[in-house]
């Protein structure tokens, strides 16, 4: 049976007092607090809801601080000149100042069969199309989807509400859906990748009757916008979690439906394999990076997930159609992204980092004469490197190893020593051997 609209929740509203949590003021974003306050004195509810109050109650320090009033969009709008509108499916206010947007949403409502579809539309299979349904508090508070991030700070007293048992779950580090599994799946498919990323980055358990189900309903992520789905998988692999993000996405089946080529590759997950070692060593590498507040770009982490997958499609056409090497590689890279970008649409000014990537590893073994030094003028020599030796590291290949010791000890090196390097490659190579010109025998008269 697919649902056609959204059914009440029994809920259980609790108010914990300010004396009786930790979240303090003090750890709130300065302007988040002016816009509560706006809110407030001009006679809305005002509250700091989700995530924001779920990592505050666990010591952590928000990315995000978002808000949910009885305010209309264009009622938000009346009180910040630094606001703007967006959404189609869901109507939200971002209030702007300088790079820090707080982002304002009026409480949702519940789905009215009888609605008008200007206000909210479902697909066939029970995915919402158009959201724009207002309601209160209590149900604004039954839209959401995981019981941690049904909290709300009030600013008018500073306590926080809880309306779905989201503070025990945080004791018991549980993760649960509010609401039939089912249901809420269909509603958004992509509520199962966010609970596969909310569980590894806060280090919770999913609760088993909103595990369960998401074998059953994966399939439904392939009626998700290709384009919605590259967004998903920044924040899946680039929030600094994303090797142990990848294994979880394994193990509950939800990698294949955005990546499809890889199923037969992973189907038999062995760590012990190259190629499996190879993904998981980029990935700690990008969550390293992520830590340390270092530069990260898409195209390095899609350029390591397919990279043996480009190498079997390689060898494929090389054997299939007997081309070069040149020619092969440059048909698997154009098959390859395009088949991805079905599934998961990597806009071009990633899918070109890739190529450069993947062409440098070639690149990166053609040292002779001026071509080490034209190599390392490249924009993408840092990331190729980097490739290059997770490469070595999971293959243990001798060459590989020893290649990326060479361009290591090139970086250390000034410009002198760089010129010594390829001379002396030159050198054991034969390339430095002189050859003799045979003259042509001047013509004379005769």
């Amino acid at each position: 049976m697919q649902p056609n609209s959204t059914e009440p929740v029994a809920m259980q509203q609790q108010v914990i007092p300010r004396a009786e949590h930790n979240i303090s003021r003090q750890d709130i974003s300065e302007n988040a607090l002016k816009v509560l306050y706006r809110l407030h004195k001009s006679g809305y509810n005002a509250y700091l809801v989700g995530g924001g109050v779920r990592d505050l109650l666990l010591g952590k320090q928000p990315k995000d601080f978002d808000i949910a009033t009885n305010a209309t969009p264009e009622q938000i709008k009346g009180l910040f000149r630094n606001c703007r509108l967006v959404g189609r499916r869901f109507r939200l206010a971002h209030i702007l100042f300088g790079r820090e947007i707080i982002e304002v949403a009026t409480f949702r409502g519940h789905h009215d069969s009888d609605a008008a579809n200007t206000e909210s539309k479902r697909s066939e299979e029970g995915m919402l199309l158009r959201d724009n349904v207002y309601g209160n508090v209590e149900e604004d508070a039954e839209r959401r989807d995981f019981t941690v991030n049904a909290l709300y700070y009030n600013i008018a007293d500073f306590s926080v509400v809880d309306f779905a048992g989201g503070i025990s779950d945080i004791a018991d580090r549980r993760l649960q859906l509010i609401g039939d599994p089912e249901t809420r799946y269909r509603e958004d498919p992509v509520r199962m990748l966010r609970a596969v990323r909310f569980a590894v980055k806060l280090d919770f358990s999913i609760a088993k009757e909103s595990r369960d189900p998401i074998a059953q309903y994966g399939h439904l992520l392939k009626d998700i916008p290709a384009a919605r789905l590259f967004e998903e998988c920044l924040k899946l692999f680039l929030g600094g979690d994303g090797k142990a993000t990848f294994k979880m996405m394994a193990d509950t089946q939800l990698l294949y439906p955005l990546f499809p080529l890889l199923k037969p590759l992973l189907q038999q997950w062995d760590e012990d394999s190259p190629e499996l070692r190879f993904m998981l060593m980029a990935l700690a590498s990008t969550d390293k990076r992520v830590r340390g507040d270092q530069k990260v770009t898409p195209a390095f982490v899609f350029a390591a997930l397919l990279w043996p997958l480009l190498e079997i499609k390689k060898d494929e056409l090389l054997i299939e159609l007997s081309l070069g090497e040149h020619d092969a590689s440059a048909m698997a890279m154009n098959w390859l992204l395009e088949q991805q970008c079905k599934n998961v649409a990597i806009p071009k000014r990633f899918t070109t980092g890739i190529r450069e990537i993947w062409q440098l590893q070639a690149r990166l073994d053609r040292r002779f004469g001026k071509r080490a030094f034209q190599t390392f003028g490249h924009p993408r020599f840092r990331a190729a490197f980097d490739f290059l030796e997770l490469r070595a590291k999971a293959t243990q290949d001798s060459k590989l190893l020893e290649l990326a010791d060479w361009w290591q000890q090139w970086q250390r090196s000034n410009e002198q020593g760089r010129n010594t390097m390829v001379r002396e490659l030159n050198k054991a190579s034969g390339r430095n051997k002189s050859r003799r010109r045979t003259r042509k025998p001047k013509k004379t008269d005769s």
